[in-house]
């Protein structure tokens, strides 16, 4: 979603950090070249100025000029007010409430309404362990009926049936009613849209309203149409009283400006965006988080957070006691490659990275993109359960039958085949006999060199937390000791020489891409 302003961003204030010394003519035409990437990205005028104008008039003051580093001085100022205009913390969905608790979703038709209202009410199911009923008001639209009700069977989430006949207000009183004799803790209305915003469909939100008496009004918009949104925003405020916004099609390639400006420009806070088709696909607004992925800063806690969600326990361990005795064959491979998919692939996994955004150009220029797991899945899946366990049985007439299976040919098995040997060995030089603490050894020595030793009490190997243990205090604490150690900074992992990780672009390379993983602490080198 962010991705065209990140770039922008990115060059016009690594130009200041790169500077000794800044005068106040720098910072206006940096100032300046900021704006204009706003306006680009489609972010509200009024906001805009109002950024800009906080922005220098603390970023020209002495404080700033007369720094040890300027630059990053006006980075962090810039950074701050960033997260100023999203919001400074995160508003989660508000069930404070006698129950049942109604949340009433508004928003034109095609934002997104009944798939969000169904995404909510499955994260209120299996997450907060609450007992949902959901109720379609669309009485214009049977498909959106219809459509609720398949999501409620697919998600085990009751729905209210629908009565020929009755109209919204209706619908949503006996909704209410239902929720209060079925023992239900929240009820979800998912009200009607239009196609535009019109007198009939405020006076229909207000009667709903008036009927229902809800607690959270949510305003659902597509992150797509930019000023729009905005504008859609401030009159469902006026009209109706929203406590909160959703933002759909984030995961889109949109240009951000709404996202942006909504928060600003209605002082109503985004609780929670859409990045994807999935039930599960639905996140916490986290105003810092989002500043920081602009910025090219990272997002290390958001992808702790994801792996910890990802990653099945039992699997991770079992994997651990085949490493600990040396084994790795190409079901494990498959299982890894299957996580990352999941977490959100290679691009995913890199846009949260410290200072890892700009990798992902490179990457697909070397035809490293998120199809090449589905690639590899594909050949090993092709394969036999004896030809997975023992790959050193595959000889050309195999490969030739596996390359026919999987779409591939010969060249993307050798490949595979190489990464996969380059990956055993590494396994066995760190879990082999004789040699127990190697791998302890290597990761207690690069959570030394990325500042994160010190994190006792928090269990792990060497020093290195069990990140998928931790509670989101202690998640904070990792993303601050990992941006003082300088991983907040574009570019700078310390002790991964630059994080280029790819052949010909400096850096460890990635295991069957040549080398292995040359400049981790640690590791022993091949005689």
């Amino acid at each position: 979603m962010f991705e065209n302003l990140q770039d922008r961003l990115g060059s016009i204030l690594n130009g200041l950090t790169g500077r000794g010394a800044l005068s106040e003519a720098d910072v206006a035409a940096a100032l300046r070249e900021v704006r204009r990437a706003l306006l680009e990205a489609d972010v509200a005028l009024d906001v805009v100025r109002g950024f800009t104008d906080r922005v220098r008039e603390k970023a020209v003051g002495a404080e700033v000029l007369k720094s040890i580093k300027p630059g990053q001085m006006v980075v962090k100022i810039v950074h701050d007010e960033l997260i100023e205009m999203l919001g400074a913390d995160s508003v989660g969905v508000d069930l404070n409430a006698p129950a049942p608790v109604v949340i009433m979703m508004v928003g034109l038709q095609g934002s997104g309404k009944t798939t969000t209202s169904a995404k909510i009410a499955h994260r209120l199911t299996t997450r907060d362990r609450k007992k949902v009923l959901m109720a379609s008001l669309d009485t214009r639209r049977p498909a959106a009926q219809e459509q609720l009700r398949q999501l409620g069977v697919q998600a085990s989430i009751d729905v209210l049936p629908v009565i020929a006949g009755q109209s919204p207000t209706d619908i949503a009183a006996r909704a209410v009613q239902a929720a209060r004799l079925g023992g239900h803790d929240v009820v979800i209305l998912d009200t009607a849209g239009r196609t535009h915003i019109d007198e009939p469909l405020m006076v229909e939100m207000a009667e709903i309203k008036r009927k229902s008496n809800p607690h959270e009004i949510l305003l659902v918009a597509d992150s797509l149409t930019g000023q729009d949104a905005v504008n859609l925003a401030r009159n469902f405020d006026e009209r109706v009283g929203i406590t909160g916004l959703v933002l759909t099609r984030m995961d889109g390639d949109g240009r951000g400006g709404a996202a942006l400006s909504m928060r600003a420009v209605t002082g109503k806070p985004i609780k929670l965006i859409g990045v994807g088709e999935k039930m599960s696909e639905l996140e916490e607004f986290h105003p810092r988080r989002i500043a920081d992925r602009i910025l090219g800063m990272g997002d290390i806690v958001s992808l702790v957070e994801r792996a910890a969600e990802n990653i099945d326990a039992e699997k991770a361990s079992a994997m651990a006691a085949k490493m600990a005795k040396g084994k790795f064959d190409l079901d494990d491979l498959a299982d890894q490659l299957r996580q990352m998919q999941k977490m959100g692939g290679m691009g995913g996994i890199m846009g949260m990275m410290p200072g890892m955004s700009g990798m992902k150009d490179k990457m697909a220029a070397a035809g490293l993109d998120d199809k090449l797991f589905g690639r590899q899945i594909a050949i090993i899946q092709s394969m036999t359960k004896a030809e997975r366990a023992n790959p050193d049985i595959l000889k050309h007439s195999r490969k030739k039958r596996i390359a026919a299976g999987s779409g591939t040919d010969s060249a993307a098995i050798n490949k595979l085949l190489k990464m996969h040997r380059q990956m055993a060995d590494m396994m066995k030089a760190m879990g082999g006999k004789g040699k127990g603490g190697m791998m302890k050894q290597m990761m207690g020595g690069l959570a030394g060199k990325m500042g994160l030793g010190g994190m006792g009490g928090m269990g792990g190997m060497g020093g290195m937390p069990d990140l998928s243990s931790l509670d989101p205090k202690q998640l904070e604490a990792l993303q601050k000791q990992a941006e003082a150690a300088g991983l907040g900074r574009p570019g700078a992992m310390p002790g991964l020489g630059g994080m280029g990780g790819l052949p010909g672009l400096g850096g460890p390379k990635l295991p069957g891409l040549g080398g292995g993983f040359p400049g981790l602490p640690g590791l022993p080198k091949k005689k």
